[in-house]
């Protein structure tokens, strides 16, 4: 009899057409089918008289069929039954599309539970496509909490909710128990294979909610005992221990004076490097706070020790700006400053490659092209990379590898909350940059609806009328037949033909080639193109200080941090710069959040806000490339959750508990962590 891990193809039902589509969603065994969870749940335990039937909200409803099912065909030879149903107070019909035997289904006199939304046309009340089943029937389908999980072509919610009813009767008894006794008693959590059946089967909401719990604690506790002793066991490393601290030729050189947060951010760093460990510190810090400066000092610090610096920027128009900016800071310091590109031409790359292997280049500024075999450092030992969430663990895993465990520098513009960063960031120390420099401009930030359109296209015609450059901003980059947003493409020309005939339009969005978005980026900040309609790849962009004003479509689809990533776009020149939100969304808690967005320009403020509003999910995206993806359905609704988790994992790690019952946990840290990142060993 298969067990757990068996792949699921060998479960009755399944097969090798249905295997493949369910690796799509990455199960591939039993426990993986088991371990996908809900995405939300659907309540069909109240049952509603047909007269109090809300419009377009599902319901179940109690209804008894009065006539035999009429069917008759529509466009294309389509099937279409009509049913009328009554609950003795009330009439309604009940229409189905495409459902052949549904009218064997449904018999006259008979009494069934449905579930299905109320639509009103022209004085007729129906109900498409319910689901249904006889009033005497267990509920499976109504009188229940339904799971949704997530899906893909050709799988359904039912096929695969009677999958994992399968592999829970055959296989739950199976599942390993992670946690300790002593550790589910302290924290008062499920057993894991009452979770399971629980978060697949709910009973009810609150039993559903200790469920939930569980799991999440589990995930949270595993991921933040995982990257804490990835971060104790890099105690155990070598580092080169740097002597000269003195930084003030750099700190004389800058035309402006750092502020406090800067220094005390280069005060960590300097301590840091001063310890024979490898330092591994996140400098966090808002839009325009200068994180480029700590970074540099850090830079010079290192050249002034005999050490070469590799500083991995995103795009490589960010890189050459690194470049160009810090070229004319360090080399009068006698930091020689080289840049290495992908886009580079062959000749130039291997001049550059030689002066970084012969040790003739203190800082090296690049993209992925610092990642490629031929590139050698005689002597690496700090390394540095701009916006950490684009850049996986792997990836600056193999950049330190190219030298003999060098210090690390991670800097991230994503301001996040304490309550999250502790464990986010548990396998880093951090340190956060938390006010911006004297003179940087606040800008102005404004929520309208589609009314005020003319009025601001005027006003982006007035900016280019003056000079100045906009950015646009969809949120969308193909047209859908199921979505109204605004497609980047389709909205570009318009744009261009009907809006602004006159002036000169420029389209970036994610599917461009990375040649093609560093050419457009290329124009744009050269002042070639008056608007950029973009997508947000311009989230993390160049700097163009002549852009005044952005303009973002859609609003309500991203969230507050993101929202603040791009109005960070605008206000670096001196010029007075604005962001125009557009949404027509009503709902109250969507004017709550962009109203607090248009309130302060204070990214920790937002992040705060975010996270109260909409839970850590992105902020749990923006850290997860490179590490183990989560799959508990309610991380983001579980603060409290996450700060035990945390605290757990903290003494966990400062007294690992050996025993049977621990080492079942210690594999599992073990073996995400390997699998996922290949650091933790």
């Amino acid at each position: 009899m298969p067990d757990l891990y068996s792949e699921v193809r060998f479960m009755k039902g399944v097969g090798e057409a249905r295997a493949k589509k369910l690796a799509g969603l990455g199960i591939v065994t039993v426990y993986d089918l088991l371990s996908h969870f809900p995405r939300q749940y659907e309540d069909r335990t109240q049952l509603v008289p047909l007269a109090q039937l809300p419009e377009k909200t599902p319901v179940c409803f109690r209804a008894m069929v009065t006539a035999v099912p009429r069917a008759s065909y529509g466009r294309s030879y389509q099937t279409i039954t009509r049913v009328p149903v009554t609950d003795g107070h009330e009439r309604i019909t009940l229409t189905f599309f495409h459902r052949k035997g549904v009218a064997e289904q449904l018999l006259p006199g008979k009494i069934y539970i449905f579930y299905g939304a109320l639509t009103e046309r022209d004085g007729l009340r129906s109900v498409i496509n319910p689901d249904f089943e006889p009033e005497e029937a267990p509920g499976q389908v109504t009188r229940r909490i339904v799971p949704v999980y997530p899906l893909a072509a050709g799988l359904s919610n039912t096929m695969l909710s009677r999958l994992i009813g399968q592999a829970l009767a055959q296989y739950s008894a199976q599942l390993p128990e992670t946690l300790p006794a002593a550790l589910r008693a302290q924290r008062q959590l499920l057993p894991v294979q009452e979770a399971y059946r629980i978060i697949h089967n709910p009973p009810d909401f609150d039993r559903l909610a200790e469920a939930q719990r569980r799991l999440t604690f589990e995930e949270l506790f595993v991921f933040s005992a995982g990257l804490s002793l990835m971060k104790s066991r890099r105690q155990t490393e070598t580092a080169a221990a740097f002597s000269n601290l003195d930084i003030a030729p750099f700190t004389a050189a800058l035309p402006f004076a750092l502020t406090g947060a800067q220094q005390r951010a280069i005060d960590d760093i300097l301590r840091d490097l001063a310890r024979p460990v490898p330092m591994n510190r996140l400098v966090q810090g808002d839009v325009g706070s200068g994180k480029t400066m700590v970074a540099a000092a850090a830079a010079y610090c290192a050249a002034k020790n005999g050490w070469q610096t590799a500083f991995m920027a995103p795009t490589e128009i960010l890189a050459e700006q690194h470049a160009q900016s810090l070229a004319r800071l360090l080399e009068p310091l006698g930091v020689r400053v080289a840049l290495l590109t992908g886009g580079m031409k062959a000749a130039a790359a291997r001049q550059t490659r030689a002066l970084i292997a012969q040790g003739m280049a203190d800082l090296v500024i690049g993209t992925h092209a610092l990642l490629s075999a031929g590139t050698e450092f005689a002597r690496l030992g700090l390394v540095i990379a701009d916006e950490q969430h684009r850049f996986g663990v792997g990836q600056r895993a193999a950049l330190t590898e190219k030298g003999q465990f060098p210090h690390v520098l991670v800097m991230s513009a994503t301001p996040i909350p304490r309550t999250l960063a502790l464990i986010l960031y548990g396998d880093l120390d951090v340190s956060v940059i938390d006010e911006l420099p004297p003179g940087r401009q606040t800008i102005d930030t404004f929520l309208v609806g589609e009314r005020m359109r003319q009025r601001v296209n005027a006003f982006i015609r007035r900016q280019v009328a003056e000079g100045h450059q906009v950015y646009i901003v969809c949120p969308a980059v193909e047209e859908s037949e199921t979505d109204d947003l605004k497609a980047a493409e389709v909205w570009a020309q318009t744009l261009q033909q009907a809006v602004f005939p006159d002036l000169r339009v420029a389209l970036l969005h994610g599917k461009m080639k990375p040649v093609d978005k560093e050419a457009v980026m290329r124009r744009f900040a050269a002042g070639e193109s008056d608007i950029l309609g973009a997508t947000t790849v311009i989230e993390v962009g160049v700097d163009v200080p002549n852009a005044t004003l952005i303009v973002i479509e859609n609003a309500e689809r991203f969230g507050l941090s993101q929202l603040h990533q791009l109005r960070g776009r605008v206000g670096r020149g001196s010029a007075k710069s604005r962001c125009i939100l557009f949404s027509s969304h009503s709902s109250a808690q969507t004017q709550e959040r962009l109203k607090a967005f248009c309130a302060t320009n204070d990214g920790f403020r937002i992040a705060e806000e975010d996270l109260r509003l909409r839970g850590p999910g992105d902020f749990f995206g923006s850290r997860q490339s490179g590490l183990p993806a989560f799959h508990s359905v309610n991380l983001a609704q579980n603060l409290d959750v996450m700060e035990q988790a945390r605290q757990a994992a903290d003494a966990y790690v400062s007294q690992p508990d050996s025993g049977p019952e621990w080492e079942t946990l210690n594999h599992r840290i073990r073996t995400l962590f390997d699998s996922s990142t290949g650091t933790f060993n």
